[in-house]
């Protein structure tokens, strides 16, 4: 019993649940095609039906008696029309089906027409026809019309107005020679087929609706309990590639998901373990290169541990969240690392530094990112080490960023760093005091460094 309840649970008999019901709905949407087929060939039958009407009703007009019927409305009185029409009437009493008997002649306009005959649906007297020899009619609106000059046809739909129901079918009545001289038009009653077809179009939209509306109740039931956990799982992945790899996947339940749903929180408490170990070695081992690169100029020693400082500080009045402040803060022990690969002797060099030394230094930034590249876990402070040097006016390097295209960190560490600059003393250059790198600050808000970034600095500032 403990066996099948388990089974049930599981998501190999929820996925063939959904499988279930989606072919109980694929069957009830077959039946209501085979009847639309049906419909369909209904009206398939009464096409061909009318076509061949249309043809036989037309070898039995003369095509010699037709050309002579006057086109005006004296034509009406003829002896060829009447010869021609009693004949027709003879056909329409035969099959009262036949609602409208008529002939129409080309005109020098392929879509313009003139009659020879029309013969009204209740006319026992010749002269109650309700259009005139001779007079014009538009068929542009009847693809099948036009083509009927050449073979007989009928038109693709049913047409209904306040007349009637009608289906109408067209065929050539030719010459001796075989030359199409005129086309006679037959509209045949078609309630019946109409009708039916109604129905199982009302049907079919009723049935689709209902199966539309029972498919969505169902499939929104059954997938959100069945997506709900992997949805769960889809969550913890962002949050692990993201780098929170304290996340935890809860999902509840006791089928393959949930042990899917255990398994990876067991690898991420152990990707936490050895990012940790991997982490802390890195920045041991970085911030050691560092020190050694800083003890390389008096000038500049313990520089990275105090802009380290300041930037924690800037983020923490900022109110960015732990991760950040403690993201910022390692980026900025190692901010200048790309200093690795410029030569002692300009970094040393005791004069004001030459347009040549300047491009040298300004290539340490993209130096440190490739330098860190390989080996750092977050991308983020790769950015901050790149991009420090960047201006909030897009006149910085390396590569020439403005204003929200700078990474946050970053711009709290340029101010962080340019500070540093202005308050340590250079043998080419006076340090400023605290309340002149203020105002530098300050004159330089919007154009070197960030306006957000400066306010919550000087605060910082002014409150130690």
């Amino acid at each position: 019993m403990k066996n099948h309840l388990i089974l049930l649970r599981s998501f190999r008999w929820k996925i063939t649940a959904i499988l279930v019901v989606l072919m109980c709905l694929s069957g009830a949407a077959g039946n209501f095609l085979v009847y639309d087929y049906a419909s369909k060939a209904q009206f398939e039958q009464l096409r061909d039906k009318l076509k061949i009407i249309a043809q036989t009703i037309a070898m039995t007009v003369d095509a010699d008696t037709l050309l002579r019927i006057p086109l005006n409305e004296n034509g009406v009185e003829s002896s060829p029309y009447k010869a021609v029409a009693e004949k027709l009437l003879k056909i329409k009493e035969v099959d009262p089906s036949l609602a409208y008997v008529y002939i129409l002649k080309k005109t020098e306009t392929p879509s313009v027409f003139k009659f020879l005959i029309d013969l009204h649906p209740c006319d026992v007297e010749i002269k109650l026809v309700p259009a005139l020899p001779g007079e014009v009619y538009d068929g542009s609106s009847f693809p099948e019309l036009l083509k009927a000059f050449d073979d007989p046809t009928v038109d693709r739909k049913i047409m209904a107005d306040k007349w009637g129901v009608f289906l109408s079918g067209y065929a050539p009545i030719r010459d001796k020679n075989g030359n199409a001289i005129a086309v006679l038009g037959i509209d045949m009653t078609a309630s019946d087929v109409y009708g039916a077809q109604k129905e199982v179009r009302a049907r079919s939209a009723v049935a689709l609706l209902f199966g539309l509306v029972l498919s969505i109740i169902l499939g929104f039931f059954i997938s959100a309990r069945v997506t709900a956990p992997i949805n769960k799982l889809v969550e913890g992945t962002r949050h692990i590639s993201s780098g929170d790899l304290h996340y935890k996947v809860k999902t509840g339940g006791r089928d393959e998901i949930s042990e899917l749903a255990d398994s990876f929180n067991k690898m991420a408490e152990n990707l936490y373990k050895a990012r940790h170990k991997l982490v802390s070695y890195f920045y041991r081992a970085v911030q050691t290169l560092v020190n050694v690169l800083e003890a390389r100029d008096a000038y500049t020693k313990g520089h990275s541990e105090r802009v380290a400082k300041y930037a924690e500080d800037i983020a923490k009045e900022m109110k960015l969240p732990h991760q950040k402040i403690e993201l910022v803060k390692e980026a900025a022990l190692l901010h200048d690392i790309g200093k690795l690969g410029v030569q002692e002797m300009i970094l040393n060099k005791k004069s004001e530094l030459s347009d040549e030394d300047r491009e040298t230094i300004k290539k340490h930034p993209a130096i440190g990112e490739e330098l860190l590249k390989p080996v750092s876990l977050d991308k983020e402070i790769l950015a901050i080490v790149k991009q420090h040097h960047e201006r909030y006016d897009g006149k910085g390097y390396p590569d020439g960023l403005a204003g929200g295209k700078i990474d946050i960190l970053a711009a709290i560490v340029t101010a962080a760093d340019s500070y540093d600059a202005m308050t340590s003393h250079r043998p080419y250059m006076k340090n400023l005091t605290k309340r002149e790198a203020i105002e530098q600050l300050r004159q330089n808000s919007a154009t070197q460094f960030n306006p957000e970034v400066v306010s919550a600095f000087v605060r910082v500032l002014e409150n130690k």
